[in-house]
């Protein structure tokens, strides 16, 4: 899907929900997070068995929260933006090109991609809906929760 942004700038996106619909909750709300939770300790054992810097972990761990600024364009870039920071496609196609060149510092990058997906996912943070950041699919976030 393409997608016209202002300064006439147009990028291909993720869909986006355009509303709300009832998010995961219960047994279900907590099996998503554990996944993260899961996603988060295989993504730091294997990049510890890589014997890569922790130093470089630590700087690029964040780095998918810059997709924040994508709310700068309104509800929907911003959910769109978050998302594509946000899945685990990225990072998995990443390793797997990696893997299949026999290229190893890519592998890394995916390993820390998916330990912030993984720690989002743990803390309840979900992909969101395009009605707002607060809305996830993990559940609504923020203090009226």
């Amino acid at each position: 899907m393409l997608r016209q942004f202002p300064f006439g700038v147009a990028c291909a996106t993720m869909p986006v929900m355009e509303h709300a619909s009832p998010s995961a909750a219960g047994g279900v709300r907590t099996l998503l997070r554990l996944e993260g939770l899961v996603l988060l300790a295989g993504a730091i054992f294997f990049y510890a068995r890589a014997h890569a810097s922790w130093i470089l972990f630590a700087e690029l761990f964040l780095l998918p929260d810059l997709s924040f600024a994508g709310y700068l364009f309104g509800s929907s870039a911003g959910a769109a933006a978050y998302n594509a920071a946000h899945s685990t496609l990225g990072p998995l196609l990443l390793a797997l090109a990696a893997i299949a060149g026999g290229l190893q510092a890519p592998v890394t990058l995916a390993l820390i991609w998916l330990a912030h997906v993984g720690f989002d996912r743990a803390l309840g943070y979900g992909l969101k809906y395009a009605s707002g950041f607060r809305d996830t699919h993990l559940g609504r976030i923020g203090r009226s929760s």
